[in-house]
C-alpha cells in the first residue's frame, strides 16, 4: 500500500511540476516588464545540518553550537552566516537539529575545504555520525 501511494505521489507531483513549468514559460514570453535575468551575481549556498543530541541523549545547547559556531565557523566565514534551530529525524530518531546556511561567490576558492573542515570538527566535538551537506546555486543580492 505504501509504495502504491509513492508512485502515486510521485505521478502527481510531475504533472504539477510540468504544469506549472509550463505556465511559468508562457507568463515569462507574453509578460514584456519581466526582466531577462534576476537581480544579483550568482554565489553558492551550502546548508549543513548538524544533530542536536549526543549518542548518550544529552542535549548539544544553542550555546554549546554558539559557542562552536564562534570559534570554528565565523573565523571562515566571517562575512556573514544564517544557523536556525530545527526539529529532524535521522535513522529513525527525532531530535532537534541546527541549520547552517552560508552564502558565498563563486571564487572564494578555500570555501569547500573550510565547510569540509567545520563537518569534521562538529563530529568530532559532539560524536556525530554524520553531518549533512547540501549545495546549490542562488541569484543573490544585497
Amino acid at each position: 500500500m505504501t509504495t502504491r501511494r509513492t508512485a502515486i505521489a510521485g505521478m502527481l507531483t510531475a504533472l504539477l511540476v510540468g504544469f506549472t513549468t509550463a505556465g511559468a514559460a508562457g507568463t515569462a514570453a507574453s509578460d514584456p516588464t519581466r526582466t531577462a535575468a534576476a537581480p544579483g551575481e550568482s554565489y553558492k549556498r551550502t546548508e549543513l545540518y548538524f544533530g542536536g543530541s549526543r549518542p548518550d541523549g544529552s542535549v548539544i545547547t544553542p550555546a554549546e553550537f554558539e559557542l562552536f559556531l564562534d570559534k570554528e565557523v565565523t573565523p571562515a566565514f566571517p562575512d556573514g552566516l544564517t544557523w536556525l534551530e530545527a526539529h529532524g529525524q535521522w535513522m529513525g530518531g527525532k531530535e532537534d537539529s541546527y541549520v547552517l546556511i552560508i552564502l558565498y561567490p563563486f571564487r572564494d576558492h578555500s570555501a569547500n575545504r573550510e565547510l569540509e573542515e567545520i563537518r569534521t570538527d562538529y563530529k568530532a566535538q559532539f560524536h556525530q555520525e554524520s553531518v549533512l551537506r547540501a549545495d546549490s546555486v542562488e541569484r543573490v543580492s544585497f
